[in-house]
């Protein structure tokens, strides 16, 4: 008979486990999971494209580099974190990778003119961004109780 309330009792703890602590503790980690990446997706900041012309030994081509705003000054210039970059003229010059982004820094340096960057339009992904952050706010108390 104790074996018989033993394993009972076992049964009713494994389903209250099963069905109710198990699945709150993965959402509560799928909730963490999108709360991290819907912040750092509103962290990540301003990014745009910088259009010049640079010419070398007769020879021209438009270079094209994706920035990230890092901070503004107050004389109109931006400090960017190069992302990529490539010239429109590929015969122009021939280096990839980390060569190039070591030239466009030694080229352009670490600030470029507020005006001239073409920034992309963040506010749409930022709206969207809060949205969802609000609905896992709503769906961890509704859930978990936090």
């Amino acid at each position: 008979m104790l074996f018989f309330w033993i394993f009972v009792i076992g049964a009713v703890l494994g389903y209250v486990f099963g069905h109710y602590v198990k699945p709150n503790r993965k959402l509560h980690k799928a909730i963490q999971q999108a709360r991290l990446a819907g912040q750092s997706m509103l962290e990540e900041g301003n990014q745009g494209v910088y259009r010049t012309i640079v010419t070398d030994h007769n020879q021209t081509s438009e270079l094209v580099v994706e920035v990230k705003e890092l901070a503004v000054t107050r004389a109109g210039q931006v400090k960017v974190e190069y992302l990529s970059a490539y010239y429109k003229n590929p015969e122009f010059r021939t280096r990839k990778g980390e060569a190039l982004m070591r030239e466009v820094r030694e080229l352009l340096g670490d600030y470029l003119p507020l005006n001239d960057v073409e920034w992309y339009e963040n506010t749409e992904r930022h709206e969207q961004a809060l949205k969802h952050l609000d609905t896992l706010d709503k769906l961890q108390k509704q859930h978990i109780g936090s």
